[in-house]
């Protein structure tokens, strides 16, 4: 065997030997609550799809509608020929949403992170980012070549410090998530805001898993902070239920990625059916606030549900509710063992989350039933006792 063979099986080996080897579980139709996955039939908690939308036949209907109209690819980058209608019509309803003069629609939020921070930033500025940001942005600023900072989580005197620190800097951005992805605790956004407005820095936030969620009307994080930051990052695969992302600014800011965000002016765009889906999504989100608040009683109903049977989940009032175990082996055998009761709840292992807080991150979604998350608290309450002994 070569070499390269040689270091891949190794590589390989040592993750089965950590139980952080990972597979796919392949669905079979829709991705909604109930789901057909490697030929079981169960509830899905483990999915991001807040409200419901994934599955939702009038967001497969607009998709249909376009593909018809527009064909299944864009064919080209947006700046050749892969501008449609449907990608103009979407950024438009982005930017009115937020409040934003502009929005840019990005294949992913991976490549929204990296295009903006590579676009933006030079080797004379300071990137100032909280330890936990998803990790986009901290290879978007590994690769921007900006002296780059990272500070204790959700720590506002952190990011002060930094930014006195930086003084001289001709750009300093302070980059962080608003609802973190593994602990659905929310960053200080209102503080950091102040901070930014005192030091005349920059402000960019990652709203994945606030927008369409968190704020009055689901504006995000940002809503419900009241804060306004110069570069707003959201997805379109979360609580929209379909695929991509944007960022929304000035004027001035959409028409300089235009020209520099290497992963948007390389990249082919993306099909117009998808942004046509997304559209559609956007308009049942505000038509239909009614979501949202189903989504916050299930959040409660969990929590309080988890409280009157003992099981101790991370603090926080999102979507996202870990259930901290510790170590790999525990979290695989917890989420094995609700999977055999036709619970779907994934382990969350190093190197997503630091070693030795490996945890189940249950997730909620408008679409579940009061039944179906007094179930699942059943099943892992019984779960736990049975893991308990293993664990002596």
């Amino acid at each position: 065997m070569s070499a390269f063979g040689q270091r891949l099986d190794a590589e390989l080996a040592r993750a089965r030997a950590q139980a952080r080897y990972r597979v796919r579980r392949m669905v079979q139709g829709p991705h909604g609550v109930e789901v057909d996955v490697d030929g079981r039939r169960c509830l899905n908690f483990c999915s991001n799809d807040y409200l419901g939308l994934a599955a939702d036949p009038r967001v497969a209907q607009a998709a249909r509608r376009a593909l018809d109209a527009c064909g299944t690819g864009s064919g080209a980058s947006a700046l050749v020929s892969g501008y449609n209608h449907e990608h103009r019509a979407l950024e438009e309803a982005l930017a009115r949403f937020t409040g934003r003069p502009r929005a840019l629609l990005f294949a992913s939020g991976w490549a929204a992170n990296l295009g903006v921070l590579r676009a933006l930033l030079g080797r004379d500025d300071v990137l100032i980012g909280d330890e936990l940001n998803h990790a986009s942005l901290i290879d978007g600023g590994r690769l921007s070549g900006a002296r780059y900072v990272r500070v204790p989580h959700r720590n506002a005197a952190a990011f002060e410090a930094a930014l006195q620190a930086a003084a001289a800097a001709p750009l300093r951005l302070v980059a962080t998530d608003t609802v973190f992805s593994m602990d659905g605790d929310v960053a200080p956004l209102a503080e950091l805001a102040a901070l930014c407005r005192r030091h005349d820095a920059a402000l960019m936030v990652d709203d994945a898993h606030g927008f369409g969620v968190l704020g009055a009307t689901g504006r995000g994080a940002v809503e419900a902070a009241e804060a306004a930051p110069e570069i707003y990052v959201a997805t379109l695969g979360k609580a929209l239920g379909v695929a991509g992302a944007f960022v929304a600014g000035s004027e001035a800011l959409v028409e300089f990625l235009i020209q520099r965000a290497r992963s948007w002016v390389f990249s082919t765009a993306p099909p117009p059916a998808l942004a046509a889906a997304a559209r559609c999504a956007l308009e049942i989100l505000q038509a239909e606030p009614e979501r949202r608040a189903c989504l916050a009683a299930r959040v409660r109903r969990l929590r309080e549900g988890a409280a009157a049977r003992g099981i101790r989940l991370v603090d926080s009032d999102t979507p996202i509710q870990p259930l901290i175990l510790g170590d790999e082996t525990s979290a695989l055998a917890l989420s094995a063992g609700l999977m055999r009761r036709g619970y779907w709840v994934a382990a969350i292992r190093p190197p997503t989350v630091p070693p030795g807080t490996s945890r189940l991150r249950i997730t909620l979604s408008a679409a579940h039933t009061e039944a179906q998350v007094d179930g699942l608290l059943d099943a892992l309450a019984q779960g736990l006792r049975e893991l308990a002994p293993a664990a002596a």
